[in-house]
């Protein structure tokens, strides 16, 4: 009878077969010893002797011999030698700022980290003015892991940088090698050194992606001729030099490009030649000091109108509305309609001195004061035109 509440019921018994015989001797007497043989062969296995080369030897373990490794490429060995070369120069910078407790008692809490590197013997360490900028106090960490407090010297907001003292041991400190960025080229190797997310002595590598980049300053005031690089920057790279193939310093690592606050690949560097600068004006009267013309200035463009059409100056970018310079007449590029560019004003003399670059035009600026007039000789298209620049107010 078939039960309908079990599906397998419903199929026929098979039929019933009869118990099978034992084996017979020889069958029993080779199984017996494949049985024996399986065993042995597992218990040389676990005990690794079943190769040739022992793993022990006295017993003591051995390891594999070490294959002899082939000599360092170039590229390899300028990494070695400009992270050899420059970290002792590299500095880790701490803050911390005064907070009021719910008693009213004011205390100190950690505010932030950031990058630096030492700029002479006297123990000047230059940084981001953003790295410093809501601190009360700070410690700078230099290469060996000793810590010292820093004292602020002064602040250029504007352009992002700030410069520290610290008193150290002259043998400790390690002034970085100062090059140039006028005369920089897409494509470069560039390097930096810094503390990413905390992570002292850290060194990534790049290129140069692009140049003349514009970005802003924490007051928003543009920073023209910035470099532009995909070497890896990071929260807490600010502050840090980024490198030439020769490990001099190039730029300040100051800003990224990211959705999610880590390296995309597109961050930003101040030129050296505007660091030099103005630390240098800071180290000596502890801010900058520079007459006000309203000018935004472009190497980029400046090199292009050279190439093109020999004309040596350098370029107006931009030309700041109610500013000296717009008061003068001068005039900075133009989009057209057809999506070309009208050049802008190229600036080839100051008072008679010859100015090629955006640093030579400012360095001589920086040389008179508010008020004074300055006279400009300059290129407008196939025209050349003298105009009289009433400075204004000192940026700071």
């Amino acid at each position: 009878m078939t039960n309908p509440l079990d599906p397998l019921s419903s199929f026929p018994s098979p039929p019933r077969m009869p118990p099978p015989r034992p084996a017979g001797g020889p069958m029993l007497l080779l199984m017996s010893l494949m049985l024996a043989g399986g065993a042995l062969v597992g218990w040389y296995i676990a005990h690794g002797v079943a190769s040739h080369e022992p793993v022990t030897e006295n017993g003591i373990a051995t390891t594999r011999p070490v294959a002899p490794r082939a000599d360092l490429a170039d590229a390899e060995k300028t990494n070695i030698r400009i992270f050899r070369d420059t970290n002792p120069s590299v500095v880790f910078i701490s803050t911390v700022a005064q907070r009021r407790n719910f008693y009213g008692q004011a205390t100190e809490v950690p505010e932030g980290t950031g990058s630096g590197f030492v700029w002479d013997k006297e123990g000047h360490i230059v940084t981001n003015f953003h790295v410093i900028r809501n601190a009360s106090g700070g410690t700078v960490t230099l290469w060996d892991h000793s810590s010292y407090p820093a004292e602020l010297v002064g602040r250029s907001p504007n352009n992002d940088v700030a410069v520290l003292k610290i008193v150290a041991p002259a043998e400790k400190l390690r002034p970085i090698l100062v090059g140039a960025s006028h005369d920089l080229q897409v494509g470069q190797a560039v390097y930096a050194i810094g503390d990413p997310f905390g992570f002292d002595q850290t060194l990534t590598t790049g290129i140069i992606s692009a140049l003349g980049r514009t970005i802003q300053s924490p007051t928003g005031a543009p920073i023209p001729n910035t470099i532009q690089t995909d070497a890896p920057i990071n929260p807490g790279n600010s502050g840090g030099p980024l490198l030439d193939g020769g490990g001099r310093l190039i730029g300040v690592n100051s800003a990224i490009v990211s959705p999610s606050g880590t390296s995309a690949g597109i961050g930003f560097a101040i030129p050296v030649d505007t660091i030099n600068r103005v630390v240098s004006q800071i180290i000596a009267h502890g801010s900058v000091v520079r007459p006000s013309t309203g000018i935004q200035l472009s190497d980029q463009l400046s090199q292009i109108a050279h190439e093109q059409f020999g004309t040596k100056g350098v370029m107006i970018l931009s030309i700041d509305p109610d500013s000296p310079a717009a008061a003068a007449g001068l005039r900075g590029a133009e989009a057209t309609d057809s999506g070309g560019v009208t050049p802008g004003d190229v600036i080839q003399k100051i008072n008679d001195l010859p100015v090629t670059t955006s640093e030579q035009f400012y360095s001589a600026i920086e040389d008179n004061r508010p008020g004074d007039t300055v006279t400009l000789q300059i290129q407008r298209g196939d025209e050349k035109k003298t105009i009289q620049l009433k400075l204004g107010s000192p940026e700071q």
